[in-house]
């Protein structure tokens, strides 16, 4: 005897198929466009240095790029945030080194994370930071003031891209947000 299943539980299957299959990419989707972006610097997005993958550093050219650092803090964070020099002229390929000052303002302890973006988005995938506080969160006590550094170059393969090569000054920004220290930031 062979056993049918009736249209409707067929249509229940296959509801219930799409439905696992859209909570599924709903959980893929925040990770997926992560990597989307770091491989393609969309949006603005820089690279992270991996001295595996590298297999030479970068050839230091004559040629050079304005660096302009912007510093943002988002309503609810008490701390005073900005660039130790908000402009600076690098080689392409040099490794180079920002300072960013930050100082909690506030009479208790606080805990921030940055967010990051480089403008023109074209130049993200060729801005890449080997250090950077925002990679970590950052605490900081009462009064306390604390130098960030940002060690990072400008790959010279932005020369070799036509969407790219003409960029005179690329932007890093960086925004602080608080940080509830009863979950962990993502």
């Amino acid at each position: 005897m062979i056993n049918r299943l009736s249209p409707n539980t067929k249509t229940a299957s296959l509801a219930a198929l799409l439905a696992a299959s859209m909570v599924g990419l709903g959980f893929a989707a925040v990770p997926l466009y992560d990597l989307f972006c770091r491989v393609t610097g969309f949006g603005g997005t820089t690279q992270r240095y991996d001295p595996v993958a590298a297999a030479a550093e970068p050839q230091v050219l004559s040629t050079t790029i304005s660096v302009r650092f912007d510093s943002n803090v988002s309503p609810g964070l008490p701390w005073k945030f900005y660039p130790e020099h908000p402009r600076d002229t690098v080689a392409i390929g040099a490794r180079d080194m920002a300072i960013f000052i930050a100082e909690n303002q506030s009479a208790r302890p606080v805990v921030g994370t940055a967010s990051f973006n480089v403008t023109p988005t074209q130049a993200g995938k060729y801005f890449t930071k080997i250090q950077c506080f925002c990679f970590t969160e950052q605490r900081l006590e009462p009064g306390q003031q604390m130098r960030m550094p940002v060690l990072f170059f400008v790959d010279p393969k932005i020369l070799d891209d036509p969407d790219a090569r003409d960029v005179q000054e690329i932007t890093l920004s960086y925004t602080f947000h608080p940080v509830d220290e009863g979950k962990k930031a993502s």
